[in-house]
């Protein structure tokens, strides 16, 4: 056990050192290590409530069938990154100012260890404020204005990139969007391959009206990001619910389980390859990424 920590411990450290890279036919660079795939995973009973104790021995991992040696296990208590994207395009409207009150309220969960940064995207994908464990939030928080079109694909695509260059182990995406992609150059599954190649869980928040156009394919795609990855997906929340989603995903991040380990199968195909995680406790739901693309 111990040396298969200290193995693990070291493709970390040789990935922030000398990071590999992937890359796909339109030139996109994305740093991935592509010798060990994590998963995070959140454990809970019939009544939704989070399963802590959990051993490492009660946990088995396949790829395609084939169960994988788990060499590496964190339960608990870790610490993550997160990329808070806000929609600030035309369609958004004054959703804007809610997506704003949700993103301070992801930031008052920081614990002091966790990390956080926040991006607003309508024709381009700009900085808000850079990563940081601190629950102030920069006047560039409060400009935020809806305009332009929905770079959401992109936005998507850069947080993993910015993830990609961070320590923690544990990553996520929360976007804020009402779907409605209108600009980006990449599409939507190669920026959820991006997050998966990062090992990034999406979580997604349908910020469209009920009655808005389009809106059951823009659900379908925010819908998609977050549940291939391992995330939830949140139906058009009004205020009370959107502070309450936000404060589950802080707490959901910090008590997942994490879970690693070195394909038995080295082909670096660019093949699509499921994942399914299942634990020797009967009665318990298990939600983590569907799979990952064996970058070439």
């Amino acid at each position: 056990m111990l040396r298969s920590r200290l193995l693990f411990l070291y493709v970390l450290l040789f990935a922030a050192a000398f990071p590999l890279t992937a890359q796909d036919d339109t030139g996109d660079v994305i740093s991935v290590d592509s010798s060990v795939v994590i998963l995070n995973a959140r454990i809970t009973d019939s009544a939704g409530r989070h399963v802590s104790g959990i051993n490492r021995s009660e946990f088995s991992i396949f790829e395609n069938g084939v169960q994988q040696e788990v060499e590496f296990f964190q339960a608990e208590e870790t610490p993550f990154a997160a990329v808070i994207l806000i929609d600030t395009s035309g369609s958004m409207g004054s959703n804007v100012t809610l997506a704003r009150s949700a993103a301070i309220n992801f930031l008052g969960g920081l614990r002091g260890s966790d990390s956080a940064a926040i991006y607003n995207f309508d024709s381009k994908v700009n900085l808000v404020q850079d990563f940081s464990n601190s629950r102030d939030v920069t006047g560039r928080l409060f400009d935020l204005r809806s305009d332009g079109m929905t770079a959401l694909n992109d936005a998507i695509f850069k947080a993993a990139e910015l993830l990609g260059e961070r320590p923690e182990t544990r990553r996520a995406i929360v976007v804020l969007s009402d779907g409605a992609d209108t600009q980006s150059g990449r599409s939507a599954s190669r920026a959820l391959k991006a997050a998966m190649a990062v090992n990034a869980v999406v979580y997604t928040v349908d910020m469209a009206p009920l009655n808005s156009r389009g809106k059951q394919q823009n659900r379908a795609v925010l819908k998609n990001f977050a549940e291939r990855s391992g995330g939830t997906f949140v139906d058009t929340p009004g205020g009370s619910r959107m502070r309450e989603t936000f404060g589950d995903i802080v707490e959901e991040l910090g008590v997942q389980y994490t879970l690693g380990y070195t394909p038995k199968n080295e082909k670096k195909d660019g093949k699509w390859r499921d994942l399914e995680l299942r634990v020797s406790r009967p009665g318990l739901t298990i939600r983590t990424r569907k799979g990952y693309v064996a970058e070439k």
